[in-house]
């Protein structure tokens, strides 16, 4: 039985998400050991008292929980590199924007070796990256979501929510890898293309003193960290293909009735966004 009061927890990847893990669960008075390839991060972590030591070869067995906050490609090469070293008791959870490669690895290499791993997916964030920004309550009330590798275990899955308990998680959420990426490039990886795209207008540079909360929340999420971003949406080509084929149709019906002056179709499509946007959020 874990002795969920005291653990020993490994983050690798100290970035915005990993060092605000970090900083949740030292607060709440686990150990924290890091790991991150920017050795300025690393010595950062260290110095501020985010983490107690290093990650590594030889500490990596005493962990009861590695989380892993690295772009996806990276997880998975980090895992398979780990994973003959992590020990049967620990749990190892991802937190990749994306689920469907790194859970189909985790998966099969928890059973080669004989740890657990779930995927996982905390919803919360900002527009700015690095551990400079990182805080306690980043996840506090937030949503995540978990990709198992069982869906009917209530016990095992109350085990992964008291592990996670320190990151103060508001909600959790049980799904497939890939129901998760379908989901997620709509309310994720369409809104940062979106925003992206807006942006470019010309008409921006000259907002100031004609935008109020309009262009406040169209273009939060336009300050991105490309590099993320790149392979997240072609990890999830597909499903993103989709959600931008049906937001160019409907933009497309926009423009038309715009330039007919066809004043009866705007309205009914301008009735029924309204009227979807009350059916979904109540």
């Amino acid at each position: 039985m874990a002795d969920f009061t005291k653990m020993t927890v490994g983050i690798c990847g100290l970035g915005l998400i990993g060092g605000s893990m970090a900083k949740a669960y030292r607060a709440a008075g686990h150990t924290v050991l890091g790991f991150d390839k920017n050795d300025a991060t690393l010595g950062y972590a260290a110095l501020a008292q985010i983490t107690d030591g290093v990650l590594n070869g030889d500490t990596l067995p005493s962990c009861d929980l590695l989380l892993i906050a690295l772009y996806p490609e990276q997880a998975v090469r980090y895992l398979e590199e780990i994973a003959p070293l992590v020990a049967s008791k620990t749990v190892v959870i991802d937190l990749c924007g994306t689920k469907k490669k790194i859970c189909e690895r985790g998966f099969a290499l928890a059973k080669e070796y004989g740890f657990t791993f779930v995927g996982g997916h905390p919803m919360a964030g900002t527009q700015y990256s690095g551990i400079k920004y990182a805080k306690a309550t980043l996840f506090k009330n937030a949503p995540m979501v978990l990709v198992p590798p069982v869906y009917d275990d209530m016990a095992f899955l109350d085990r992964i929510r008291q592990l996670l308990a320190p990151a103060g998680f508001g909600k959790f959420s049980v799904t497939t890898a890939e129901a998760h990426d379908e989901r997620i490039a709509f309310t994720s990886q369409l809104a940062h293309v979106v925003s992206n795209a807006y942006v470019k207008s010309p008409s921006a540079k000259e907002h100031k003193g004609f935008s109020a909360g309009s262009y406040k929340d169209m273009t939060r999420v336009a300050w991105l960290n490309e590099q993320m971003w790149t392979e997240l949406f072609l990890e999830n080509k597909e499903p993103l293909l989709f959600e931008l084929d049906q937001i160019i149709h409907s933009l497309s019906e926009y423009r038309s009735a715009i330039e007919a002056e066809d004043a009866d179709t705007l309205r009914s499509l301008l009735r029924d966004g309204r009227l979807a946007k009350e059916q979904i959020d109540g």
